[in-house]
């Protein structure tokens, strides 16, 4: 049985990002646990792989076996409506939760994943939940009801990632499409890793909010970042082993990151222009250098098919640092 994947250290960065923007939620990616082995095929019955049903997927909740092709989908999960979009389950959906703003096509409504009420997502008469938090106990909940959950919490790294878009798409009818999905990410994936010049060196500062709170090589973002051979100033921050340290102003000028990436963008207004008036920061390498990327905090808070986009923005900016100079 695959184990169940703590979502802690996302769920607090969640709480604090919260707190520093203003928002009333966002799913939050990463967790502190290490990489998962490169290795190994999703865990999915041999069924699930010609789509026939039942199905029986291993999931963060265990065993989950779906007798019939879900037609009533409920997503309480940004990353996870994403998901269900791109290997073809979107027609399937008939709600998400508040924060699932991809595809635009995604069927809004004022459901939370967060707060989840028990009557208003029975309400939607699902015949699948699919969830990346387990709040309040909401798996035990719609147990009683016999309404089938399938927990699949924020990804520790890359290869969690794709086994959850596996999983999700076997318990859908759409294995097919999602193993397609899967396939493209990895091509695309290990062609922005190998293209991106690695000789320089450089470092990096990922900001998750202007507190500002940072993320380790640990966590799912650093891991990303590690494709690009760059070194994370965070990691050598005194409360790094959390994942989500709280640094001070003076630790990143001291640093002086050659790349600043913020994700904090949307949420915070934070932009080259607001980090000079920091102490200390107007003489940063990356902002003298005109290195300071505004990332879209959508994609640097999930985990799903659109990493691929996140990836290529931080390609991007490696790319235009290495050829510097």
């Amino acid at each position: 049985m695959r184990p169940v994947r703590t979502a802690f250290a996302g769920a607090l960065l969640g709480t604090l990002v919260l707190a520093g923007c203003g928002q009333t939620g966002a799913n939050v990616a990463p967790s502190n646990s290490p990489t998962d082995s490169p290795t190994g095929p999703p865990a999915a019955t041999a069924a699930a792989s010609t789509g026939d049903f039942p199905v029986t997927v291993e999931a963060g909740n265990g065993k989950v076996t779906l007798a019939k092709k879900p037609e009533r989908i409920v997503s309480l999960s940004a990353t996870h409506t994403e998901t269900l979009f791109a290997v073809g389950a979107g027609p399937q959906v008939v709600a998400v939760d508040d924060q699932s703003n991809y595809p635009p096509e995604a069927p809004k409504s004022d459901l939370s994943g967060f707060k989840p009420n028990v009557e208003a997502i029975i309400a939607k008469k699902p015949d699948l939940v699919i969830l990346s938090n387990d709040q309040d106990k909401i798996v035990a909940e719609l147990a009683k009801v016999n309404v089938p959950v399938l927990l699949e919490p924020a990804a520790t790294g890359l290869e969690e990632a794709y086994e959850e878009i596996s999983e999700i798409g076997a318990a859908t009818g759409n294995k097919a499409k999602a193993d397609e999905v899967v396939s493209g990410m990895k091509a695309a994936m290990a062609k922005l890793a190998a293209d991106a010049p690695k000789d320089k060196k450089l470092t990096y500062y990922h900001e998750l909010d202007q507190t500002p709170y940072a993320a380790t090589s640990k966590t799912f973002i650093g891991q990303v970042y590690g494709m690009f051979g760059l070194t994370n100033i965070a990691d050598q921050a005194p409360d790094a082993a959390g994942g989500y340290p709280k640094l001070s102003a003076e630790f990143v000028a001291q640093a002086d990151p050659a790349l600043i990436f913020l994700a904090d963008v949307k949420c915070c207004q934070q932009s080259k222009e607001t980090l000079v008036k920091r102490p200390g920061w107007k003489n940063l390498s990356a902002v003298k250098n005109d290195q300071v990327i505004q990332l879209d905090d959508d994609l640097a808070s999930r985990w799903g098919p659109r990493v691929v986009d996140l990836a290529q923005a931080i390609g991007a900016a490696v790319a235009k640092a290495g050829g510097a100079g």
